[in-house]
């Protein structure tokens, strides 16, 4: 896929998030590279997380969340799965951008997914 294309379907992803947490995003840069630093990422969250900035704080670099392409596509076996991937991922990057820790941020996940479930 084209990175282009690819970056297209990471714009979709970002808009699913729902409005009232996009509004929220502040000082926040998404990035797209290839390959990840380390094996096993899809996505990485950098930065300083929303619950621990103030109104006091100067002037600070964006945070940054990369979107990393190459493992996605490896693991995505159709386009409809590497969409919702790319969903997940994004949602994740988000979850860490909001201040929650991996383990907060895997029962985020649950609760997601048994909600779309029910539906």
């Amino acid at each position: 896929m084209s990175p282009r294309e690819f970056d297209a379907l990471v714009e979709q992803a970002l808009k699913a998030i729902p409005a009232r947490f996009r509004r929220r995003l502040h000082n926040v840069a998404f990035v797209v590279e290839q390959e990840p630093p380390q094996p096993g990422l899809l996505g990485l969250y950098e930065g300083r997380p929303y619950t621990e900035r103030s109104v006091s704080d100067g002037f600070t670099f964006p945070d940054r969340i990369t979107i990393f392409q190459g493992p996605h596509e490896r693991l995505a076996r159709s386009r409809a799965e590497l969409e919702q991937l790319l969903r997940d991922t994004v949602w994740h990057e988000v979850a860490h951008y909001f201040g929650l820790d991996e383990r907060r941020v895997r029962q985020a996940e649950r609760r997601r997914r048994r909600r779309l479930a029910s539906r």
